[in-house]
């Protein structure tokens, strides 16, 4: 799939399905594109522990990266339950479950369209 150009829709999903891939709980894609101009998509998701925080996130940056999808920014570490992934249009949470609940980044954007979301 190299040299492909995906588009944001894509990415987005790809993302989702790396995440369900590596066993991420209560995985979120938003389409924000009619609550923000910074990015088209949210997808939002926890990770257990640190080790499965890192995996979700590593195994998203690795599997897009080899679809020709580069990682813009990165922020935060598995030990602060917070990882954020920058790919432009596409933005991607990994949380912990405690992080998750207190941020209430679904709720921050309760206007933006649930596209996707798998339990």
């Amino acid at each position: 799939m190299k040299g492909v150009l995906l588009d944001p829709a894509q990415i987005a999903k790809a993302a989702v399905d790396i995440a369900y891939d590596k066993k991420a709980a209560d995985i979120l894609l938003l389409d924000i594109r009619e609550v923000a101009m910074y990015a088209d998509y949210f997808v939002i998701c926890s990770g257990s522990n640190p080790r499965q925080i890192l995996t979700i996130a590593e195994s998203i940056d690795e599997e897009l990266s080899k679809q020709g999808v580069s990682l813009l920014h990165r922020e935060g570490t598995a030990d602060t339950g917070w990882i954020l992934l920058d790919f432009g249009d596409v933005i991607v949470h990994v949380l912990a479950p405690k992080e998750r609940e207190y941020y209430q980044l679904e709720r921050l954007w309760s206007e933006a369209k649930t596209v996707v979301y798998l339990q």
